[in-house]
């Protein structure tokens, strides 16, 4: 597996990519999101940004269901029965969306993966907070869902419009993870689907998404144990700073190549 990674790259990128992925781990089992953002924020730094997609996709699988594994299974479907049409919009989109990557220019990918960050971290940073009416719900699970989806098939990551959208529905912060956690799983799942079907994970890169599953377990596990010990307001905002700093170098790459 080493071998077959080390192809793709230097060996100084693949420790910097496990990294990368022990701090994304250690972050999303502290705060329960923020994972894919890290590791494609990081990982395009100095990765081809399909690279950089293919590595994340395993480590998100494999951590949402540790997310939603702290829950019981009663309450996990219960999740699931109440926020359906959401899960079912979010999934639809990725499958889809995930088909285009491929023909989208470096460039013009350095865009999508920055701008959506940079956005919607400071959104969540300033604590600009939204309200959605009960008798506006399902319109905004479409509308939320969908745009959740095209930016998880684009990059991987769906998690900040999820966050914004629970938060606008006022959910009570435990049902916020668990909800998150059933919402980020079943969408990794297709996010696996549909680059199995895309082309991005592949029998070359996949072997480098597969190592950094252990970075991304011991890192879960390190913000698990320590998640109680932290102030999550204050490493919540130190976690978003940091990732509109990444972000807007995802854009000035974009921008001046």
């Amino acid at each position: 597996m080493l071998e077959d990674t080390l192809s793709l790259m230097p060996l100084w990128a693949f420790a910097v990519a496990v990294g990368v992925t022990l701090i994304a781990g250690f972050v999303k089992g502290a705060i329960g999101f923020a994972m894919p953002l890290i590791m494609i924020s990081g990982l395009s730094l100095f990765l081809d940004p399909l690279l950089a997609i293919a590595g994340i996709i395993l480590p998100i699988v494999m951590s949402n269901f540790l997310q939603v594994a702290r829950f019981g299974r009663v309450e996990a479907m219960a999740a699931i029965r109440e926020y359906w049409r959401y899960i079912v919009i979010v999934c639809v989109m990725i499958v889809i969306v995930a088909q285009f990557v491929t023909a989208i220019p470096t460039r013009v990918f350095y865009l999508i993966l920055g701008i959506p960050v940079v956005i919607l971290s400071l959104i969540q940073l300033m604590g600009v907070t939204f309200h959605i009416p009960r008798h506006r719900r399902r319109l905004a699970e479409w509308g939320i869902g969908a745009l959740s989806g095209i930016l998880g098939g684009m990059t991987g990551t769906w998690g900040p419009p999820t966050v914004l959208y629970l938060i606008a529905l006022e959910t009570p912060k435990a049902k916020q993870l668990l909800v998150q956690g059933v919402v980020y799983g079943l969408g990794s799942v297709s996010l696996l689907a549909g680059h199995l079907q895309s082309g991005v994970l592949t029998a070359t890169t996949a072997p480098f998404s597969a190592a950094l599953l252990i970075p991304a377990f011991l890192g879960m596990q390190i913000g698990f144990r320590l998640s109680d010990h932290l102030n999550p307001a204050v490493f919540r905002k130190v976690t978003l700073a940091v990732l509109v700093l990444a972000g807007a170098n995802l854009v000035r790459r974009g921008i001046m190549g």
